[in-house]
């Protein structure tokens, strides 16, 4: 078990249990082997006139905990090589309030990262910003990664006649792009692009399962600065991804990644709500393909002057910010591109055919796509997908069983237009 802290510089004791991992919260302790989290970004939240309810600046000082936890424990260390087992202890403004809902929030990780959490919810968290509240001429929250889908969940948003204010979360490859979507949206003004700023010593575990939770809560902080309740947060990701389903059998859980799964939304609205943090995420594309939403995006003149511009790769940094063309988000990428007609597809990949590839040549995913694919032609959709769709609500599950057919169809026609079947 490794163990984490995280918590204001006030709280933070004089010494560590052996081992123990530990970050302060928006401002360093100048410590050796102490970790930051988000540093000196309280204050800029309050000369920006931010002023969260206590429940909300909590919400966020957990996510970005977890975050710092996530960093640092690595999964190699661990009796599988996957699967850790984490003790976080969370300084928090009101720990009183989150002390029923411990055992859900250990569960609703767990769904995440795959992991063992014990959590702990004490005094110690910094309070919230109480900046000169200047309310944003918005409606709605909008999460703007750079990616395909944000892309196309904005553009729709706003021809629907929707105002979002776009939330990111920085990324050295992605940070100008997200920018640039902003401004072409009509938001660049309002945009909030915001990191966890988390800093320490030592390894980095490169899995971030956790990552997402920074994400929401930036879209939470964000929602503070809009009136009306609730406040809709539209995160935009394809069905087909927000499912994930294991394409070979040794990909099961959190393996494949979780960000958007609807079991893990579904806790984490609940968290919300028992919090009272009037907030809605909102998951419209829940029920669409990737294609689909290219096919179906309201403005296609719009989209098809960008859409070769976004990024998707798994694997960006490694081929130096260029796509690799066979790792799972970019073969559905490419089959979305395909689905939506020939010639649309502009972007430049390392590997531009799945034909030839092998583990010498990048990932192996496209064998795992392949294996898929043939295993339902074999057995039958119901059969490969097991027990995938049992957290679905019986009204839905035929709507996520026709999502992720439809998945499997369009990279299905990707493998035998690369000539792998």
């Amino acid at each position: 078990m490794t163990k984490v802290l995280c918590t204001s510089v006030s709280h933070l004791p004089a010494t560590l249990a052996d081992g123990e991992r530990a970050f302060t919260l928006f401002k360093s302790a100048k410590r050796a082997g102490v970790g930051t989290i988000a540093q000196g970004w309280r204050g800029s939240l309050k000369r920006k006139g931010f002023a969260p309810s206590a429940q909300a600046w909590d919400f966020v000082q957990f996510c970005l905990s977890v975050c710092a936890a996530d960093l640092c424990c690595l999964r190699n260390t661990s009796a599988d090589g996957w699967t850790r087992t984490i003790e976080l202890t969370v300084g928090l403004h009101e720990p009183l309030r989150w002390a029923p809902w411990k055992a859900h929030v250990e569960q609703m990780l767990k769904v995440l990262t795959g992991d063992y959490w014990t959590l702990h919810f004490v005094e110690g968290g910094v309070a919230p910003p109480n900046g000169r509240l200047q309310p944003l001429a918005h409606d709605c929250i909008s999460l703007l990664s750079g990616g395909l889908d944000s892309l196309v969940g904005g553009i729709d948003l706003v021809t629907s006649g929707r105002q979002p204010a776009f939330v990111s979360q920085l990324a050295h490859e992605d940070s100008e792009r997200q920018r640039r979507y902003a401004t072409l949206l009509g938001g660049g003004a309002t945009h909030m692009q915001w990191s966890h700023g988390i800093n320490f010593t030592g390894r980095r575990e490169p899995s971030t399962r956790g990552r997402s939770l920074a994400f929401y809560g930036f879209a939470v902080m964000a929602a503070s600065k809009i009136a009306g309740q609730p406040v809709q947060v539209f995160v935009p990701e394809n069905g087909f991804i927000c499912v994930n389903p294991p394409l070979v059998p040794g990909r099961v859980s959190s393996l494949s990644t979780r960000t958007t799964h609807p079991l893990f939304m579904a806790m984490l609205q609940e968290l919300l709500e028992v919090l009272d943090i009037d907030v809605r995420l909102e998951l419209p594309y829940r029920f669409k393909t990737k294609g689909e939403m290219l096919r179906e995006c309201a403005n296609q003149t719009l989209l098809d002057t960008v859409a070769s511009d976004s990024t998707s790769c798994g694997r960006y940094r490694t081929y130096n910010r260029t796509h690799c063309g066979r790792c799972v988000p970019c073969m559905i990428r490419r089959a979305a591109f395909l689905a939506w007609g020939h010639g649309r597809d502009r972007t430049t990949y390392t590997f531009p055919s799945l034909a030839g590839s092998d583990k010498s040549s990048g990932p192996d995913d496209p064998m795992a796509a392949a294996l898929a694919v043939l295993s339902v032609r074999e057995q039958g959709l119901d059969r490969f997908l097991g027990a995938t769709l049992a957290f679905a609500a019986p009204g839905e599950r035929g709507s996520y069983r026709g999502v992720l057919q439809a998945g499997l169809g369009e990279l299905e026609a990707l493998l035998q237009a690369d000539g792998l079947l």
